[in-house]
């Protein structure tokens, strides 16, 4: 069956959005959420982040099955510049489903960067690019063995967590969670918020005060 490409959600989250949940860390984005929108943590950055430095953008999802890899040629297509190319392959190690040659044209175009549910190739050289993160669960230098199925942009469980075209996909040295795109303006403001609190609260531990102060811990007995 010919790859499916269902169109791109028709209100994107803001551009100004987006730039300001960069500024949070992945870990304050998940307490903000409960920790419903955990990705699994076993999908790692291929190359730690710079100090500040996160990945951040809207989802385009990509659905692939066994040796397939036409989705991702066609999310790459669709993908614009800010975006994330979601790949989900079942968390399968064999064949890897992406590397240099489709990332590169996906960060030509702008791409934010890539996640995949799956295995990647050209390790090393895709670690050489600080402005275009690769998260994976895992390495294999053999390739896909077709180009034509599977679905680009329809909501997947991507390991663990549901991703839905247009949610924002948030990373950083600690994994990835993903915001919901109905919820990416709402939940901003806590965020930013529990960001503020955090430095205030090392400022105060800085002092000396302990932990049991800063934090109001229960008295023990």
């Amino acid at each position: 069956m010919p790859t499916r490409v269902h169109p791109r959600p028709t209100a994107p989250v803001s551009r100004e959005v987006v730039a300001r949940w960069s500024e949070v860390p992945a870990s304050v984005a998940t307490d903000v959420l409960g920790g419903h929108t955990v990705i699994d943590p076993a999908i790692r950055p291929l190359r730690a982040f710079a100090a500040g430095r996160r990945l951040v953008g809207t989802a385009v999802t990509a659905l692939c099955t066994g040796t397939d890899y036409g989705a991702v040629h066609h999310a790459i297509a669709v993908a614009e510049a800010g975006d994330v190319v979601v790949v989900e392959c079942g968390g399968r190690n064999n064949p890897a489903i992406i590397g240099e040659l489709l990332s590169g044209s996906a960060r030509l175009k702008g791409v934010a960067g890539v996640i995949v549910n799956g295995a990647v190739r050209d390790s090393g050289r895709l670690r050489e690019w600080e402005d275009f993160p690769v998260f994976t669960r895992h390495v294999n230098p053999r390739g896909p063995s077709s180009m034509e199925g599977g679905i680009v942009n329809e909501a997947i469980s991507f390991a663990g967590a549901r991703v839905a075209p247009g949610d924002l996909i948030l990373g950083d040295d600690d994994g990835l969670v993903v915001i919901p795109r109905e919820e990416a303006e709402a939940r901003l403001e806590a965020a930013l918020a529990r960001v503020q609190a955090e430095h205030g609260w090392e400022r105060e531990l800085m002092t000396g005060r302990s932990t049991l102060d800063v934090f109001n811990v229960p008295s023990a007995i």
